[in-house]
């Protein structure tokens, strides 16, 4: 039962974009295609899926034993940016117009606030290192989840008429608004469950 509780809370009732804003800066400048942000996807699935693993184990087997909890902060960066370096060494090299395509964005998931905000939820909600591996692999399927619907909404606005006053940003943000109120409902949906 937990297990479902972690995964239906890191997806849609408690979802990094929609309920907890983090990482939006990636999610808005990286939603205008649909490829890109399926790129950025991967990428984030797993920096945060095995960060949260990594960030687990150090907190636990470093961090505590040597009463260093001060420098979690700090050791979790760069847990983070050793793994963003691995994403942007595999990217170069296997898929160049994609790594082109995310440019600044992929470097900056190592300061992505969602990133380090599982792992620092993690030590909140006192999860081992199973937990926070989950917790982390469900945070990361909900940010997905979040950046491919509204990539996907983002390419239908190219066959509309949008009026000048709404395009761009204006309209992503109220657009994205209106999907975090979708995802809201999602919360009594599941409230059974996550208790």
């Amino acid at each position: 039962m937990r297990f479902i509780s972690i995964i239906l809370g890191g997806v849609l009732t408690s979802n990094f974009i929609f309920m907890q804003y983090l990482g939006l800066c990636a999610f808005i400048g990286l939603s205008e295609q649909l490829e890109t942000a399926v790129g950025m996807s991967a990428a984030v699935i797993f920096v945060m899926t095995f960060a949260s693993t990594v960030a687990a184990a150090f907190e636990q087997f470093v961090l505590i034993p040597l009463g260093l909890q001060y420098l979690r902060t700090i050791a979790y960066i760069l847990v983070i940016a050793g793994f963003v370096q691995l994403v942007e060494i595999f990217l170069k090299k296997t898929a160049p117009g994609l790594y082109k395509a995310m440019g600044i964005y992929l470097p900056l998931i190592t300061t992505n606030c969602a990133v380090l905000g599982v792992a620092l939820l993690n030590v909140t909600e006192e999860y081992d290192i199973l937990w926070s591996t989950v917790n982390g692999m469900a945070g990361a399927l909900g940010w997905s989840l979040a950046i491919v619907i509204f990539a996907g909404i983002r390419e239908r606005w190219k066959f509309m008429n949008i009026p000048d006053v709404l395009k761009g940003f204006p309209l992503a943000l109220v657009s994205t608004g209106l999907m975090s109120l979708g995802f809201l409902g999602f919360a009594g949906l599941f409230q059974g469950i996550l208790k």
